[in-house]
């Protein structure tokens, strides 16, 4: 695909500089009239098809190519700016006055608007499909269009970092048809994915970014929490408890492994211990859960006063309500959070008998690891609790000893977001797709 893609590269660029200077070229070579007309309409068919080329590719693939394309636009767009103006510059002293007259502002208007073309196609494709821009760079692009050469320099950041997003991609789209046979995520029971606090399951906007897409890639089945996004403990692991029982029940699936990540940890500890599902629960599996709770969510709650904090509550519930909670309890949600309340908590969850389980949690290097709000959090929680992930101390994430992983810090680290891809960020020292890709796949292999 890189290949073909810069001979695309080359053609377009060759193109594009015939289009351009069709209005010099008769100049020195006096074709017939009706001959200049049919050139004149044959580069307007082709920058048409360059511009809005594309391939018969879906889903990932598509989207890979509608990325590299747009990048082919652009390094087009830079290569034939600078050889115009270069060519531009050389006629002022080598072209004689009558053809800067009659021709030249052909020759501009042209190249003026093919130009335009190039940068507007390519630069909308790479905005609407792109994932790693990211809102920061998008803005800043926007920002830095009006000032030249600060333009090129961060068009040529973009390029950069949608080449890299295409090459990325494509790998990872490979190597998932390569193994696609195999199925390394076909488990004998299916995944139920189980979101944290303050997050729902949606649709359209999936709380676990690109990791349900890679697994059922590689031949898993999944299924979702859909429990509330705040209220107690006890009352998720009912909700999630209902859900095991339909999924099984539609499915004939027996049993279900469960990967919960953060307050859903709890919740699904609740729902095995308390609900009387464990006999339809194969394997849990906690993602950075504040097994043993925050000390600083309690110190927290301890030093805002209530009426702020009732205040905060009824934004919060109000607007939870609206995105899909039938009784949504925000300052419930936060106390079982904090560590008195999750030492209450895990006497009354013991371990049940049969049901395999273990706990993985990542750490920040330092608070630029992770994004707002977890950069401000990640320093007080820090004070209170030690070494953490911008939310959930290591202490507290690793709940059973003999099956734990840790992911330790390289360079930035891991935080609480990353470990479910909420910003859809490719990082160099983790790939989040792969790590759950694998965690199911250990799953099978222990039969689950």
């Amino acid at each position: 695909m890189m290949k073909r893609n810069y001979i695309r590269l080359v053609l377009n660029i060759i193109l594009m500089l015939l289009c351009m200077d069709l209005p010099l070229l008769f100049y020195y070579v006096r074709f017939p009239l009706p001959v200049q007309i049919f050139m004149y309409i044959a580069s307007f068919v082709c920058t048409v098809i360059i511009l809005v080329t594309a391939d018969g590719s879906s889903g990932q693939a598509k989207r890979t190519t509608t990325l590299l394309r747009g990048n082919s636009l652009l390094a087009t767009f830079l290569v034939t700016l600078v050889i115009q103006i270069c060519s531009g510059i050389a006629a002022i002293f080598v072209l004689p006055i009558n053809l800067m007259i009659r021709n030249v502002i052909g020759w501009v208007s042209v190249t003026v608007v093919i130009e335009n073309a190039l940068f507007w196609v390519g630069i909308i494709r790479l905005y609407a499909v792109s994932v790693q821009l990211g809102i920061k760079l998008r803005v800043i692009g926007i920002l830095l269009g009006w000032i030249p050469i600060a333009n090129l320099v961060m068009l040529h950041r973009i390029m950069k970092v949608t080449a890299a997003e295409a090459d990325c991609e494509n790998e990872k789209y490979l190597l998932d048809i390569q193994r696609a046979e195999s199925e390394i995520c076909r488990t004998k029971y299916p995944v139920l994915l189980v979101h944290g606090v303050f997050f729902r399951d949606f649709r359209y906007l999936n709380y676990w970014g690109r990791i349900p897409r890679a697994l059922k890639a590689n031949g898993a089945k999944v299924y979702y929490g859909e429990q509330q996004s705040a209220a107690s403990v006890p009352e998720c692991g009912r909700e999630l408890a209902e859900k095991i029982r339909n999924v099984v029940e539609k499915t004939g699936c027996e049993k279900v492994n469960i990967i919960a990540h953060s307050k859903g940890g709890l919740d699904s500890r609740w729902a095995i211990s308390n609900e009387g599902v464990s006999d339809l629960v194969a394997s849990l599996t906690t993602i950075n859960t504040p097994h043993h709770g925050c000390i600083f969510a309690e110190e927290l709650l301890g030093k805002i006063p209530a009426k702020a904090q009732n205040a905060l509550a009824k934004t919060y519930n109000g607007t939870l309500k609206r995105m899909g909670d039938k009784n949504p309890d925000f300052l419930t949600a936060v106390r079982d959070l904090t560590n008195s309340r999750c030492n209450e908590l895990d006497g009354e969850m013991p371990d049940v008998e049969g049901v395999f389980y273990q706990s993985v949690m990542s750490s920040v290097a330092h608070a630029a690891g992770g994004k707002f709000p977890l950069n401000v959090a990640y320093p007080l929680v820090k004070h209170y609790d030690g070494e953490n992930d911008g939310l959930v101390s290591v202490e507290s994430g690793l709940k059973w000893q003999t099956q734990l992983r840790l992911l330790p810090p390289k360079k930035r680290g891991i935080s609480h977001a990353d470990m479910i891809d909420l910003y859809r960020e490719n990082i160099d020292s983790f790939d989040v797709r792969e790590f759950y890709v694998d965690l199911v796949h250990g799953l099978a292999e222990r039969g689950l």
